[in-house]
């Protein structure tokens, strides 16, 4: 089984990285990163606070990608990500809609969700999904 990273995940891996470039990933697990999450990181880009550090979070992203590839919101995503939105709506137990749609990609592959240490708690709430911690 493979892993889907959260954006939460992300932000993690790139303050684990003490401002070194390399992105650190166990090369032995599978990860997929839903398009999603690609746009969330991208939005931290345009929001750095200099070119440099723009420069040096956009070429980590770019080497998580490229181990990576991104996964598409297909009809099928949107399929689970409607089942999801409707269980948790009906338990009174929302979740940001983007971490619905990293949910719902993770249930379309089979795959677990690999979170930073601040999301865990509501992504326990959709049932059958496997939670990681950083």
């Amino acid at each position: 089984m493979g892993l889907i990273l959260d954006t939460s995940a992300i932000i993690a891996l790139e303050r684990f990285s003490g401002g070194r470039d390399a992105v650190v990933l166990d090369p032995d697990q599978i990860y997929v990163l839903p398009a999603i999450v690609w746009a969330e990181a991208l939005v931290g880009v345009r929001m750095a606070t200099d070119s440099s550090h723009a420069a040096r979070r956009l070429a980590r992203l770019e080497a998580i990608r490229r181990l990576t590839g991104i996964e598409d919101f297909t009809d099928v995503v949107a399929e689970h990500y409607a089942d999801i939105f409707t269980e948790l709506s009906r338990n009174g137990t929302l979740i940001p809609q983007n971490d619905i749609v990293v949910a719902a990609t993770a249930r379309r592959l089979n795959f677990g969700v690999l979170v930073g240490p601040q999301d865990e708690a509501h992504f326990r709430r959709v049932s059958g999904l496997d939670v990681r911690v950083m």
